[in-house]
């Protein structure tokens, strides 16, 4: 499939070779072609591929019901792929029956969050407490002071609110939102590839990931961060395909049916109503108002849909793009994204909000009524300067954290696995706990979040590969991947003396699965390969994807806290930096 996001040529008067750049003559040596010329409304909006005739031919499904599975697929596809990441996800998900790693701060905030309005102080050593009483504890009046914004502890809270205060219900809406994004991915892919094979390839790398299946079963805040932020990259992507939509459908059409492009469509249509880009402004601030660091992703998208219309643009005819999105796109983009996650961020802390304000609500509730009194701000609501006050300070806690820990890691580690987290291990006896009867020494049961190591290690590979179609086949799609990484991956580079973690990681991992999709689509072949060309392809990619999901499954056991002889456990353990 050719790109849609780079120059036209539509100038006329000129020879082909004048209109090409000539830093596009440098690159050639290094793999940069030329776009050849076609239809612009099929650039504009690519048709999706189909499988050739040849395979219904093979199978005996007439014409008809070819195209009725064709239809049926984009939606069958991804929901067959997500049926089986849902089953995976649930399955025995109140296990391990204890609260792991940093459920201890999330699952007792968000039962607080949910009956108080805001998070309190829980003493210590009340864990045990939890999983016995459950529901039936007492909740503490003091407010806790904590450094993350609540829609993640919302979201949690909502699944104890269902099925109660105990594994099972807090870790239930993190596994449903995982089991969603293997859906949204397949959807996805379908829409950026225009495949729905690559889509649902996607999807099937993103279910058998460890490091999203092992936050699908934990009540962390960053796989709901990883949702939202994805949900987001998806309203954008939709909202493209329909701004292009419109503008082909402006553009005028030759006799022979062939839309060719118009300077002054180009440079002065009005795109109109774009809801999904409020969709998109929503998602972000959903994103933000559970982790900071979903401000980072905003800026990327951000920027990322303003060039997604300058190349709309510029392949309807505009001789020059940017200044025709300055003057007609910029401001509404704004408007629909930025103040609407804005607004989405201060509704979420509603509940705090709305607490008492005689030092019986939400931490800082009443600063601005006893330490912040006077200066020049006394004009403004008191809610709001508390508010701020939180903020400020929850941002110098954030800078200034540089505590050690175990499992902390440095982000140049992520991409390869380096350090993976620990968030559950003991080791039980023989005839205890699931461990054998019959086994020699003691058994292990762990919960590690490490990504499957050889999705991981390929998806490596994957992101050079779209760096370089990127940069020198201009593909638009490659570039929206790296926007996504680089959005999740690349701020945690100004905080390395931060303590910092792997699972943050999580938040990309949908779009590394993209990458390697990508990747293999390239190793199957492009249209019009011959038949030994695709069979050499389709037996290498076949290999590389079965060897991830046998993978996956031979580290199921630390997934999952499956009690195991500890030589198996120690075979596991392919690096020293897992340990």
């Amino acid at each position: 499939m050719t790109s849609t996001a780079s120059s036209p040529d539509t100038r006329e008067g000129q020879r082909p070779e004048e209109q090409q750049l000539s830093w596009q003559r440098r690159l050639r040596r290094f793999g940069h072609v030329a776009r050849p010329r076609e239809d612009v409304g099929a650039r504009l909006v690519p048709p999706y591929t189909e499988p050739g005739p040849r395979l219904w031919m093979t199978l005996g499904v007439s014409e008809a019901g070819a195209d009725k599975l064709v239809r049926c697929s984009a939606w069958l596809g991804p929901l067959l792929v997500t049926l089986v990441a849902g089953v995976m996800r649930f399955w025995n998900l109140g296990s391990p029956k204890a609260v792991i790693f940093d459920e201890t701060y999330y699952a007792k905030d968000a039962w607080a969050l949910i009956h108080r309005g805001f998070e309190v102080n829980w003493p210590e050593k009340i864990n045990d407490d939890v999983l016995r009483q459950g529901g039936d504890l007492a909740i503490p009046h003091d407010a806790a002071y904590v450094v993350h914004p609540p829609v993640g502890k919302y979201v949690i809270g909502a699944g104890e609110w269902l099925f109660g205060f105990d594994p099972f219900g807090w870790r239930f809406m993190t596994a449903v939102l995982g089991t969603l994004s293997v859906l949204m991915l397949c959807r996805i892919g379908r829409r950026l590839f225009r495949s729905t094979f690559l889509g649902c390839l996607a999807g099937a790398l993103l279910a058998v990931d460890g490091l999203h299946f092992v936050m699908s079963r934990t009540a962390l805040l960053d796989q709901v961060l990883m949702f939202f932020v994805l949900a987001a990259f998806g309203c954008l992507l939709i909202d493209r395909d329909r701004a292009r939509a419109r503008l082909a459908a402006a553009l005028p059409v030759d006799e022979d049916g062939t839309v060719r492009p118009d300077l002054h469509v180009a440079q002065t249509l009005r795109l109109g109503w774009r809801p999904w880009r409020w969709a998109a402004g929503l998602c972000l601030g959903l994103a933000f108002g559970t982790k900071w660091n979903g401000l980072y992703v905003m800026v990327f998208l951000c920027l990322m849909t303003v060039f997604w219309d300058v190349g709309a643009r510029r392949v309807a005819g505009a001789v020059r793009p940017y200044r025709a999105v300055l003057r007609r796109d910029v401001l509404p983009a704004f408007v629909s994204t930025v103040p609407v996650a804005l607004a989405t961020y201060v509704v979420s802390w509603l509940g705090w909000i709305l607490s008492p304000t005689d030092g019986s609500g939400g931490y800082y509730r009443d600063w601005a009524a006893t330490a912040g009194r006077g200066g020049d701000w006394t004009w403004l609501p008191d809610w709001v300067r508390s508010l701020w006050h939180y903020e400020h300070a929850v941002y110098e806690f954030h800078v200034g954290l540089s505590s050690p820990h175990t499992y902390q890691s440095n982000p140049w580690s992520w991409i390869v696995d380096g350090r993976p987290v620990s968030y559950f291990y003991e080791s039980p006896a023989p005839g205890r706990d699931g461990c054998p009867a019959d086994t020699a020494e003691k058994c292990a049961r762990e919960v590690l979040a490490l990504g499957t190591p050889l999705l991981w290690w390929a998806a490596a590979f994957a992101l050079l590969y779209v760096l370089w179609r990127w940069a020198f086949r201009r593909d638009w799609r490659a570039g929206a991947i790296l926007c996504g990484v680089l959005a999740g991956y690349l701020p945690w580079f100004f905080y390395q003396e931060r303590t910092i973690f792997f699972f943050y990681a999580v938040v990309f991992v949908p779009f590394l699965c993209l990458a390697l999709a990508m990747l293999i689509g390239a190793v199957l072949g492009p249209p019009g390969s011959t038949e030994r060309r695709r069979l050499v392809g389709a037996a290498a990619s076949g290999v590389l994807v079965l060897l991830i999901f046998w993978n996956f499954i031979y580290f199921w056991p630390i997934y999952t806290g499956t009690a195991i002889p500890i030589d198996s456990w120690r075979s596991r353990m392919w690096l020293d930096t897992w340990v």
